[in-house]
This record gives C-alpha cells, structure tokens and sequence, in this order.
C-alpha cells in the first residue's frame, strides 16, 4: 500500500520493447538488423548487373564502349583459366604486400620516435608538413629513372603514398597520450621504453590501426598504378595490354578484379583492426 491507500501499479520500464530478448527485440531482432545491411548491398549490386546487362541493348550506350555484363562475366571466367592472370594477380599482390609491410613499420618507428620527443616533432613539422603532399604519381619519372620497371620501382611509389598515411595517424596518437597517465608513470620511475609500451602503446594503437586500413588502400591503388603507367608487372599491365588491344570486355573483367580486391583488401583490414582492439570501447560499441 502506498501513503495515500492505493495500490501501486506495475508498469514496464521506458524504452523496454514487447518480445522475448529483452530490450530492442532480443538477439532475433538484433541478427535480423545485422543481416539487413548486407542483403541491402548485394541488391544494390544485382541491379547493377541487370542495368550493365540491358544498358548496351537499349542504345544509350554503344556495346563498343559498355559491353553487356554477360560479355564481361565471360571475360572474366576466361581469364580465371589463365594462369598469366594468376601470375599477374600474385605480382600485383606482391608489390601491396611488401610496400604495405615497409611503410607500416616504417610509419611506426618513425611516428614513435618523433612523437615521443617535441623537440624531434618540433624540427620535423615543417619537413614532413612540405613532403606529404607530393602526390606519389609526381614520382613515377624518379621511378622509372632509378629501377626501370622492376619490382623497386612499384615498390618506391607504394611505399612512399602509405607511409604518410601511417606516419599522421601514429603522430596523431602519440598527442592523445592522457598528461595524467604520463605523469603516473613518470612518478613510479617508469623508464622511456616502459612508458612507450604501457602508457603511448595503447593509446596510439587506435590510431596506428585506422593508419593501417587507409595505407592498405592507398597501396593497392599505387600498385596498380605503377603497373599501368610504368608497365610493371601485375594486373594494371594486363589492363593496358588490354585497353590497347581493344579487348574491351576484358578490360572491364580486369576492373572488376581490381574491385574485387580494393573491397576484399578493406575487409581484411577491418577484421585485423577488429581484432586487434578488441579491448577498446569503440570496438565493444559497434558489437552491440
């Protein structure tokens, strides 16, 4: 009984929906919203396919320049039965993975390094502000005159378009330390390397990872590149074989491709970046 006799009545909590599950409909409802995205992109993609098909049909586009997308399906079956696409893809995969590899690690020590001292940052602002806006496609001459079209020279070029992306991130993540956590550390005696691993580490790595996924990027987009204009080998080699042969289905195959491995290149990244900052609350908030 309540003070003035009457019987207090039970109500649901604010914001509690009906259903089993609990709150927003339990984890049938939270699944359901989950799988709803994908199944959006994939329609988005089967009307796609059916627009590239009839489009060349209907004459608003020559089937010279856009041909249907059966001609490019065919194309590109062809070319899985090739194994001068395979070596062409592993090339092109070799040149991003090893360019990737070098720019992270170099973006890190270095981003460490600088950010960890302000009179090293202070001294290099002004250089590092100067060099990254060089388009990296500025140095396909120095490229070609240094290695030719080699592996070195795909390697150049990727290189120094993912270093940079990697190199703000970390400086970016070393400014975010918590002056509280520093000043901790320093007044339990804390050495340099202890207060990088303990206290720098996991604040920057956030950062170090979104560093990662635009560097993973940015190199598949210079390796094609310089497969293309310089005539390296990989798939932007096989492309401009094609586009001068005038093989245009395969020229779109062979774009397809590129695609294909720009959204798979992306995915993998996520994953890793998922993984690694599993524990950071940015994380634990896209899960729910």
């Amino acid at each position: 009984m309540s003070a003035t006799g009457t019987t207090p009545v039970l109500t649901k909590p604010a914001g509690t929906a009906a259903g089993p599950g609990g709150p927003g409909g339990g984890p049938i409802r939270r699944a359901l919203d989950a799988a709803r995205t994908p199944l959006r992109g994939l329609a988005g993609l089967a009307g796609l396919v059916v627009l590239l098909e009839v489009l060349p049909h209907t004459g608003v586009v020559s089937a010279d320049y856009l041909p249907p997308a059966s001609e490019m399906g065919r194309a590109l079956w062809q070319m899985l039965g090739e194994g001068a696409f395979w070596t062409a893809l592993g090339d092109t995969l070799t040149g991003w993975g090893l360019g990737l590899v070098i720019a992270v690690v170099a973006g890190v020590v270095a981003g460490v390094v600088i950010g960890s001292v302000p009179v090293l940052r202070a001294v290099t602002a002004s250089t590092i502000e100067f060099l990254r806006p060089i388009p990296s496609v500025a140095l396909i001459p120095v490229a070609v005159l240094l290695y030719g079209t080699d592996l070195e020279s795909k390697l150049l070029l990727v290189v120094y378009a993912s270093f940079w992306q990697v190199l703000v991130q970390v400086l970016a993540g070393t400014q975010d330390v918590d002056p509280v956590a520093e000043d901790t550390a320093r007044s339990y005696r804390m050495g340099r390397w202890g207060r990088v691993r303990y206290v720098l580490w996991p604040t920057a790595l956030p950062y170090v990872m979104t560093g990662v996924r635009l560097a993973a990027t940015v190199a598949l987009v210079l390796a094609i590149t310089a497969e293309l204009v310089i005539g390296a080998p990989g798939l932007g080699n096989q492309l401009a074989v094609a586009q001068t042969s005038g093989a245009v289905p395969r020229v779109y195959a062979l774009v397809l491709v590129t695609g294909l491995l720009g959204v798979a290149v992306n995915l993998v990244a996520r994953a890793v970046e998922r993984r690694a900052l599993h524990w950071h609350q940015s994380m634990r908030r896209e899960a729910q």
